[in-house]
């Protein structure tokens, strides 16, 4: 049966993925899914953030509307982060993500307060993972100009998906990251950089939420300030054998409209040590393996952190 004019934007075959426990098969297209990687939910909060950015001539939507629609990408994007993690209390539940479909069904005459505290993800391209490997090869390290004129602070913008700290347990140590600043060349022509923060285990599964800090605060010779803390997701008792902590540097790249990486940093279990540490940029793509690892340069330009570990 096919969905209302206003809904088509939504539909999808979803008839043929698998159910998360709890919910059944049936017709209504924002019921959850658990696919591998969440690469479902992922691709329709793409889809959702597209018609959000459409202009108006080009969408049916007010622009009330599309804020909606964006808002619910976020959320959509928090329920994968959920699914993600190996925790047994999730920050985005089932039943959260039920509370959206009487928006969707109404979405040209919703005009209460949305349920949740969140806001619209950037209106920019958001790209599936390796996906922007396919779009670029040219090593940004070598691009020149992008930013070029660009000031050295940046405009306020959508906050980060920074996570609170877990709940202490007797006996078990949790990891606070502060990420201080990135050593790069042209860390003047950088637009809109943040971090991405993840737990991998040896095959580049995630452990813990995925976490974006909110933009640079400021920009500073060849130096991109961040100063903000990580909160480790999960106790480092019950981190696997192997896993590692990756930092993926991210830009805005105007000229082609949307979010590239630009490199990445990682650092390994026996690192986790109080104080500071810097530790060694290499190009992209992020190898989550770490099989096939080349540095981004052979200056002295290094990620700078900071760790606190909190024992009772």
């Amino acid at each position: 049966r096919a969905p209302p004019p206003e809904q088509a934007f939504l539909w999808t075959a979803d008839t043929t993925y698998p159910r998360e426990a709890g919910s059944r098969r049936g017709t209504k297209p924002l019921l959850d899914y658990k696919t591998p990687n969440c690469q479902w939910r992922r691709g329709l909060a793409r889809h959702l953030q597209k018609e959000a950015q459409a202009q108006h001539n080009n969408s049916e939507f007010t622009e009330e509307q599309k804020k909606t629609i964006g808002k619910i990408a976020t959320c959509l994007e928090l329920r994968s982060a959920a699914l993600q993690s190996t925790q047994s209390q999730e920050e985005f539940k089932l039943e959260d993500l039920k509370k959206l479909e009487p928006i969707l069904k109404n979405i040209l005459t919703y005009n209460k307060e949305f349920p949740f505290d969140v806001q619209p993800v950037p209106l920019r391209r958001i790209l599936a993972p390796g996906e922007e490997e396919h779009l670029e090869f040219e090593e940004d390290e070598e691009e020149g100009g992008a930013g070029a004129g660009s000031p050295d602070s940046f405009p306020a913008r959508v906050p980060g998906t920074l996570l609170p700290r877990l709940p202490s347990e007797p006996g078990m140590t949790l990891l606070t990251i502060r990420i201080e600043k990135i050593g790069l060349k042209d860390a003047g022509q950088c637009i809109d950089p943040y971090i991405t923060v993840s737990v991998k285990d040896l095959n580049g599964i995630d452990l813990t939420p995925v976490q974006d800090t909110p933009v640079a605060s400021r920009k500073e010779d060849t130096y991109v300030h961040f100063n903000v803390d990580i909160e480790l997701q999960k106790h480092v008792e019950k981190l696997t054998k192997g896993a590692a902590i990756f930092f993926e540097f991210k830009h805005y790249k105007p000229k082609k409209r949307f979010t590239s990486t630009k490199c990445f940093a990682f650092m390994e279990m026996d690192e986790i040590k109080p104080g500071p540490i810097v530790i060694e940029l290499y190009k992209k793509p992020t190898d989550f393996k770490r099989k096939k690892l080349q540095l981004l340069t052979k200056k002295p330009l290094y990620l700078h952190l900071h760790q606190t570990l909190h024992k009772e």
